[in-house]
């Protein structure tokens, strides 16, 4: 039996239902079946000329989709079903993530859990793989299963059949009341109906929405079947308080978003309203509050059935709303005049040679390349005052005595128009002029393993709208782009192909993993309270494009458990994640894992770390400068590859073991493998191609060239790899 049926059901539309074949026959699983319940000829003969082990369910032009879904799921003999619409489309490795995720249920919660839930992202006729915003709400239920009483914000998850995975045996059960063309129904319904629902915080379907305009009108009397959804839906959720207020919640908001969106003839508009309001009261749960401000005024004229008000208040709203708007825009229109004047006013001056602005990772602070040359800029040419760009959120973190300025302040762009240097580890903004007796410093701040720059135009839901031609335009103003390797020059030469000078010189921040001596390793290790003797783990994801927020992607309780009382694990979270608002908040300093997502700078968690774990990002190129283990956790390798890109294959080229499961993972240190033969000689392999330039004097090399002005030839030589002596180990400091 396999674990999993993917039945895709429905016509073929726009002949969509190929590409969705082609992907799922380019990645076959021996634990899933593909099932399609084909309606007409072009769908049925579509499906006939791919993979024979597909099973197809031939059934007549015109067949309805809940009418589709129904023989398709007969013929499935899965214990789970995927319902994936002809015209959809699914993410790469999109089936085995569902199929190990389901086996992981089952292994853990028996016949418990009847729904997987799981992320999308959605296509239209103008956009391509738009992420989702559930991913916070799977997010915040995580990887417990649940029953939906405890979980009743999975409701506002947006409601296909297609981003949800449902138990056979449950399907089976319920398979009348699940049985309807009205998809957000079905798909709301299997929640109420589930027992236990469990979470999957990935992009494992694409929903694709066709052009209104070439799919058949809807009826105006067609909207009274939102009404009629949401009556049913209450009625099955009537004894349950915590799903009624927020079904009740989604009504509210779905009645009033169509009142107010839509072209309604004046009798149906009328008639809509009579019927909404009547939901709204016969409903409203006790005690519910309205939501405050203009929101809950509609609210309650809808529940009043005051038509005539509402219509008056809708017309005085937008009248308001574009008064409003108007003195905004005005508003902007002259801060914005008065700035570029200022900032027009602070060119005509004279560039200060020994003024030089810092910046990193969008104004967080002193960080990264930029925050290590400015260290040995102190050290070399005392005599340039530097001055770092910080937003005003981050300004308290700042090391006191730090010269700064807040971005958008008059001191910020007369800083900016008059600095000789300009350093920054992303980009300055497009305001920013290029003079040209300023210098521009690209410090980058990682080696790329996925897509940069104009190689994400193949990459829409990376790119997220990225304008390429104002990319351009700011890369055009780099005088220097440092790299840490070979690889990493050709890549941002492709990437950002301009007339800057490359740098082959190291990146400055991964200096300190040569100068640092083993009390500083110490030291690291006793501010981080990880004991004397412990074997610590850091453990460092990167961010998904394709998520809305972060959830670790291991059970690290479990994980711990496992690994025992003598590790101790370091987890990070990407910076876009970090800070107070971290998930990890409540694990901080709790036994064995401690979160370290605040934690600055990264370079003294590595120093600490006897290992590090981590999926695709940049920390385990900077890490291999220590010659310590570092073990990849891979489990969503062939997604990540399909909606980033990638420059090589990390499965090919990786840096010691690679895990794909949990259980690899813990099998990889319960077995000592992460610091064995193979994983010694793997990551020499990785030194060799990404440590080229780093031996400890990037940043002396940097600030000689550059604010010295010292000739190539002058510089210290890059020193051979194997004469380098990087910090020593965790071990070795303790001896």
């Amino acid at each position: 039996m396999p674990q999993l049926s993917v039945i895709v059901y429905g016509p073929n539309a726009q002949g969509h239902l190929t590409e969705l074949l082609d992907s799922l026959e380019a990645r076959p699983l021996p634990d899933a079946e593909v099932v399609v319940a084909a309606v007409g000829d072009w769908a049925r003969e579509t499906a006939e000329g791919h993979a024979p082990e597909t099973v197809v369910v031939p059934l007549p032009e015109g067949t309805g989709d809940a009418a589709a879904r129904a023989p398709g799921a007969a013929r499935a003999t899965g214990r789970w079903l995927h319902f994936v619409h002809a015209k959809d489309s699914l993410p790469a490795g999109a089936a085995r993530l569902i199929a190990e995720r389901t086996a992981e249920l089952d292994a853990t919660d028996g016949a418990g859990v009847d729904v997987l839930v799981f992320d999308h992202a959605t296509t239209t006729w103008q956009t391509a793989a738009t992420p989702s915003r559930d991913g916070r709400l799977l997010a915040a239920v995580g990887r417990e299963s649940l029953p939906l009483d405890e979980a009743a914000d999975l409701l506002r998850l947006t409601p296909l059949l297609g981003n949800r995975a449902l138990r056979a045996e449950f399907w089976r059960a319920h398979e009348e009341r699940l049985t309807t063309d009205d998809e957000p129904q079905a798909a709301y319904a299997a929640l109420l109906h589930a027992g236990r629902v469990a979470c999957l915080n990935q992009a494992a379907y694409e929903s694709r929405e066709l052009r209104p305009e070439s799919l058949p009108p809807l009826a105006p009397e067609d909207r009274f079947e939102l009404i009629e959804r949401y009556e049913s839906l209450l009625a099955l959720a009537k004894d349950r308080r915590a799903a009624r207020g927020v079904l009740y919640d989604l009504m509210m908001r779905d009645l009033v978003r169509t009142f107010a969106g839509e072209n309604l003839p004046d009798a149906v508009a009328r008639e809509f309203f009579r019927r909404a309001s009547l939901a709204a009261v016969r409903w409203r749960p006790e005690n519910h509050e309205r939501p405050a401000g203009v929101e809950g005024v509609r609210h309650s004229l809808l529940e009043e059935g005051a038509y005539t008000k509402y219509r008056a208040f809708q017309a005085a709203n937008r009248t308001r709303r574009a008064a409003k708007k108007a003195v905004r825009t005005r508003k902007k229109q002259v801060g914005a005049k008065l700035r570029d004047q200022q900032y027009r006013r602070a060119l005509t001056r004279p560039v200060d040679p020994n003024l030089a602005v810092f910046a990193a990772y969008w104004e967080r602070g002193v960080a990264c390349n930029p925050a290590a040359i400015a260290a040995k800029l102190r050290e070399l040419a005392p005599h340039i005052r530097p001055v770092w760009v910080v937003s005003k959120s981050n300004e308290a973190l700042l090391p006191p005595g730090t010269d700064h300025v807040i971005p958008g302040t008059r001191r910020y762009w007369e800083t900016l128009a008059t600095a000789k240097y300009l350093v920054n580890n992303v980009n300055y903004p497009n305001a920013v002029v290029k003079r040209p007796d300023a210098i521009h410093l690209q410090t980058h701040h990682g080696t790329p393993l996925k897509r940069m720059g104009l190689d994400q135009m193949e990459h829409p839901a990376a790119a997220k709208g990225l304008d390429f031609d104002a990319l351009l335009a700011r890369i055009d103003k780099w005088d220097y782009s440092v790299s840490a390797n070979s690889h990493s020059t050709r890549m941002w030469e492709r990437a950002y192909p301009a007339r800057y000078t490359s740098l082959d010189y190291g990146y400055p921040r991964n200096d300190v993993f040569y100068s640092a001596t083993a009390a500083d390793v110490r030291a690291a290790r006793e501010r981080l309270g990880i004991p004397r003797g412990k074997t610590a783990v850091l453990y460092a994801p990167t961010h998904r494009d394709y998520e809305a927020g972060f959830t670790p992607r291991l059970d690290l309780a479990a994980l711990a458990d496992r690994l025992g009382e003598d590790t101790v694990l370091l987890v990070r979270a990407h910076y876009f994640y970090g800070g107070a608002a971290s998930p990890l908040t409540g694990l901080r300093r709790s036994g064995r894992i401690i979160d370290v997502s605040s934690y600055d700078p990264v370079e003294e968690l590595c120093l600490a770390a006897d290992a590090l774990v981590t999926d695709y990002s940049s920390i385990m190129f900077d890490y291999a400068n220590l010659d310590r283990p570092i073990v990849v956790y891979a489990d969503d390798w062939e997604t990540y590859r399909t909606t980033r890109g990638v420059y090589f294959d990390l499965m090919t080229d990786h840096p010691g073991q690679v895990a794909r499961t949990q259980e690899e993972l813990t099998e990889i240190f319960a077995s000592g493998a992460w610091r064995d033969e193979s994983a010694t000689k793997a990551r020499a392999a990785f030194r060799r191609r990404f440590c080229e330039y780093d031996d400890g004097r990037a940043a002396e090399r940097v600030v000689r060239r550059v604010f010295l002005g010292e000739p190539e030839e002058s510089l210290p030589p890059v020193i051979p790899l194997e004469e380098r002596t990087p910090a020593p180990t965790p071990e070795e400091a303790s001896a």
